[in-house]
């Protein structure tokens, strides 16, 4: 007899319908054939099902044929996702379950020896696919059923073991589908840590990093040790707009199937912050690996990523950001695939002045040579700088302003401001593509960002007098309109221009 499953497979964060096709025949001699391009873990499944099946007391047709179709055949399977719906379709084969029900549902989950369910990777992905391809329901793992039952319109049924998905499915026992209060997530995780407020000084600072999360651009911050950079780095996310469902959605898929998503949790609601160490590998970075997966500028997805000590990265390494700074994804090509990530993020690296990171300190001397600072900062490539909309020096801090008992601006205020400014740009560009100023094209700089004749004297003077590079110069329009936008003016003024030209402060012929 055959018996057909419904599930699902994940490439990149989006998941692709799958049939799992199982057919016993008792009349040849026994074996069992697995095939649909199934990696090691999927063809170690047959153990761990055997296993889970006497542990639960079915009986396992090991007299007979076993034929086990993963279809399509052309798509790579990975992982012990499939260890529940072939096990499923082995019993319906075996006329133990009522195949009528299995029309209904998708199944996914790893069986584990004793028969219990375990969790798998990527199951928000595959429950969007489920509603998206009008199947009623989705059988998992209980501990994927949080972040599955955010989906609207889809049964979720979670399952603790092997012998309750079997007994739902023969409408012996009932499972209440799990259900989701979004507006009671966002409630319960909008909360940080830190504040702004808890960073002393660094007035200059806090109001370049109000700009950089008004328009979502880059930041690269140049000082001492100690001067703060981490510090002020780390509370980016606390000044940034909530999450939109959407943004909600798309970082928890990314985190859903690197199998970072905590256990139990249903959605991320706060802006991801990543800090890799600088020897991470270039597929830690930018994505890839044997089986393509994520990297932490995907993880950055909708946050921040943060890059200390910046010219210590490879060079391979830094140059590979490029692309996703410009497009706001990677796309990974193989051999045998290519899959494409989302990673439109706000770049925060900080740097030392030079080598020893005093030069400029008037408290400590540097012992650096001109040879040496040049070839420290050189390690930045211009491209990469020109990507860079914002570059600021962040001094070390007085003792009176660490003794100060004065409480700074709080991020809930500096965060009314931002939201105040992104709203402008989402009238601004209701009827584009895009969401921020940072991500305007050529045509729409030209639209958004035009200059009166004080103006754009003045950023004639400075491209001139600095070398600005094309990149450089629609960078600095693009902070201008950020900093009206702060101002509520509907136009660029000389003040703006002004201000975002000092925020190119490493812009020279390296």
């Amino acid at each position: 007899m055959i018996s057909k499953i419904i599930s699902a497979a994940v490439k990149g964060i989006d998941a692709c319908p799958l049939e799992i096709e199982v057919d016993i025949t008792r009349r040849h001699m026994p074996n069992i054939i697995l095939v649909g391009l199934p990696d090691a873990a999927v063809k170690e499944s047959i153990s761990r099902i055997l296993t889970a099946f006497s542990n639960a007391n079915y009986r396992f047709p090991s007299q007979s044929k076993i034929t086990i179709n993963l279809a399509p055949a052309d798509i790579k399977k990975e992982g012990p996702v499939y260890d529940l719906p072939i096990a499923l379709g082995i019993l319906a084969s075996s006329e133990l379950i009522n195949s009528d029900s299995l029309k209904d549902y998708a199944v996914i989950g790893e069986l584990a020896l004793d028969s219990q369910v375990r969790p798998v990777k990527g199951a928000l992905s595959m429950a969007m696919l489920c509603r998206a391809k009008g199947i009623r329901g989705l059988i998992l793992p209980k501990e994927n059923s949080a972040e599955a039952g955010v989906v609207d319109g889809l049964e979720v049924i979670g399952v603790k073991n092997l012998s309750e998905a079997v007994g739902f499915l023969n409408r012996k026992i009932s499972i209440k589908p799990t259900i989701i209060d979004i507006n009671t997530i966002y409630k319960e995780s909008d909360d940080y840590d830190l504040d702004f407020s808890e960073v002393k000084g660094q007035e200059y600072v806090k109001r370049a990093l109000m700009v950089a999360a008004s328009g979502m651009h880059n930041v690269l911050m140049i000082g001492p040790p100690g001067s703060g950079k981490t510090m002020l780095a780390k509370r980016v996310p606390t000044i940034l707009p909530n999450l939109t469902l959407q943004e909600a959605l798309e970082t928890t898929r990314i985190h859903s199937v690197t199998g970072l998503l905590p256990s139990g949790r249903a959605l991320i609601t706060v802006r991801p912050f990543r800090s890799p160490h600088h020897t991470l590998s270039e597929p830690g970075l930018l994505g890839g690996g044997a089986y393509p997966r994520p990297g932490e500028i995907s993880l950055s997805h909708n946050g921040v990523l943060f890059l200390d000590e910046l010219p210590e990265f490879h060079r391979n390494l830094l140059e590979g950001l490029r692309q996703p700074l410009e497009e706001g994804g990677i796309t990974i090509g193989r051999a045998a695939t290519s899959v494409s990530y989302p990673a439109k993020f706000m770049l925060i690296a900080a740097m030392n002045p030079c080598p020893c990171g005093f030069y400029g300190d008037s408290r400590k001397q540097c012992h650096c040579t001109p040879r040496q600072i040049q070839n420290y900062i050189g390690k930045i490539s211009g491209p990469l700088l020109d990507r860079i909309d914002i570059h600021i020096e962040v001094p070390a801090i007085a003792y009176k302003e660490l003794a100060s008992k004065t409480e700074g601006t709080s991020s809930a205020r500096i965060r009314q401001g931002v939201s105040q400014a992104r709203k402008m740009q989402s009238e601004r560009f209701s009827n584009e593509k895009i969401l921020t100023n940072s991500r305007m094209n050529n045509r729409q700089v030209k639209k958004f960002c035009k200059l009166d004749d004080d103006s754009d004297t003045l950023l004639k003077q400075a491209i001139d007098e600095l070398g600005l590079s094309a990149r450089a110069y629609t960078r600095i329009l693009k902070v201008a309109r950020t900093i009206a936008d702060l101002e509520g003016a509907d136009a660029i003024e000389l003040n703006h221009i002004s201000e975002a030209i000092q925020y190119r402060s490493l812009d020279r012929t390296l």
